[in-house]
């Protein structure tokens, strides 16, 4: 867990420092009407763009949890296939501007955030989520499930695309 938390710290840190804390990248807009409680609970991580923080896990979870105070509570989780044993990370995660927007800074450590942009989201059942960090090397297509219907991948993979994501480097996760 401990060598999770480093790399994500370190990943982190580089992004904060190079690439701007909670910037939006190019074409990548919030959604409108989010809603935190409805976000709340386990997402399963279908797809990603690789980082060191993540690479080599498979079986991927997001928790998220509302405070009293309307910060989330973050967790993730994954199972690192190498030391064949599980890592996690809990974060926060504050609104940057509306609540009702799907735009969020997360902080695994201290006071330094990075984006997470919800641009795309099934509104109706809140049943899968299309999701930025503050530049095109970071997305990710989450779920309640731990697969999504072929309509969803393809929506994910042709929005991501026209934005500028390089989708030929999408990883499936392995649920």
């Amino acid at each position: 867990m401990r060598t999770f938390v480093v790399k994500a710290l370190a990943l982190v840190s580089a992004v904060f420092l190079f690439a701007g804390c909670t910037g939006i990248p190019d074409g990548v807009t919030p959604v409108n009407n989010f809603d935190v409680t409805k976000y709340q609970g386990t997402w399963y991580e279908v797809a990603r763009l690789d980082h060191s923080f993540e690479r080599g896990m498979d079986q991927v979870t997001a928790n998220y949890q509302l405070n009293d105070d309307g910060d989330v509570v973050v967790t993730n989780r994954g199972f690192k296939v190498d030391d064949n044993g599980w890592e996690e990370a809990i974060g926060k995660a504050k609104f940057v501007d509306a609540t009702d927007e799907g735009y969020l800074k997360v902080s695994f450590f201290g006071p330094f955030y990075g984006s997470y942009i919800v641009f795309d989201l099934d509104h109706e059942d809140y049943q899968y989520s299309f999701v930025s960090g503050p530049n095109l090397s970071y997305l990710w297509l989450l779920s309640r499930t731990k697969t999504v219907d072929p309509k969803v991948m393809e929506s994910f993979i042709k929005q991501a695309k026209a934005i500028g994501f390089d989708t030929q480097e999408l990883i499936m996760v392995n649920q």
